[in-house]
């Protein structure tokens, strides 16, 4: 779990200074119309949509915005149809790479993540080449300084939670994907406040990677993401402290 919590601590933390709030508003509109155009614009009765909801606001986004992409997703306006599609590939010293995607046009898509890979020193594999070493999963985080851990480890095991470990400065509750929505609702009622809450894919074994290779590849994830395209990147890196302290 280390390599994926830190990098999300990291994106979350560099979130909060960067100047990145438009295009991060343009991942969510598209998660939330897909969203809705799969499973139904009620986020009552919409596991997903209510994820990309209650990600939206958490990201301060207006009600407006949210509403607008409900709507396009269930056709009552005019949108864009995009279609989910994933690529696996190798970053700087053989890091595995799981990236996301949600584009109208899978042409450019596969043209920028393959221009990203090659630039720092990553390659584009084949389907199945490295999904296979990662656990899709419910990631909860919560912050440490605020609840004991015992009352955090009681309120999410009891609402079905299959793990919870400390990570220094905050509390990671793992659930199934299918116990998602049941264990944030659990923690939410037992009074503790989630900081963030994510369905991800969470690396079996994990690689270390330093020097050359770990400043390579935390350009290459930055990249990544800062397509429109790209929704997440998951990898099974464990990425040097120091470098992750520079790109802060």
């Amino acid at each position: 779990m280390a390599g994926h919590n830190k990098w999300s601590k990291i994106k979350r933390k560099k979130g909060v200074n960067d100047a990145k709030r438009g295009a991060l508003f343009t991942k969510l509109i598209r998660e939330i119309t897909v969203a809705a155009r799969d499973g139904g614009g009620d986020p009552e009765y919409n596991a997903r949509l209510r994820l990309a909801v209650d990600t939206a606001k958490s990201n301060s986004m207006p009600a407006e915005n949210i509403e607008r992409a409900i709507k396009k997703g269930t056709g009552e306006i005019e949108g864009v149809n995009y279609e989910e599609t994933t690529y696996e590939g190798y970053g700087p010293g053989g890091v595995a790479l799981f990236i996301e995607c949600l584009t109208d046009n899978t042409n450019r898509t596969v043209a920028d993540v393959r221009h990203a890979l090659s630039k720092f020193d990553g390659s584009l594999g084949t389907d199945g080449s490295v999904a296979w070493q990662f656990d899709r999963k419910g990631v909860f985080a919560i912050e440490a300084s605020r609840y004991s851990e015992d009352s955090v480890f009681e309120a999410a095991i009891d609402a079905g939670a299959e793990d919870v470990s400390d990570d220094g400065d905050e509390y990671v509750v793992i659930s199934e994907p299918g116990d998602f929505m049941s264990v944030q609702t659990g923690i939410r009622e037992a009074g503790i406040q989630i900081a963030s809450a994510e369905l991800t894919r969470i690396a079996k074994n994990h690689m270390v990677v330093t020097g050359k290779d770990a400043v390579r590849l935390v350009k290459l994830l930055d990249w990544l993401e800062e397509l429109d395209d790209v929704q997440k990147v998951h990898s099974n890196a464990d990425i040097d402290d120091a470098v992750l302290a520079e790109s802060m």
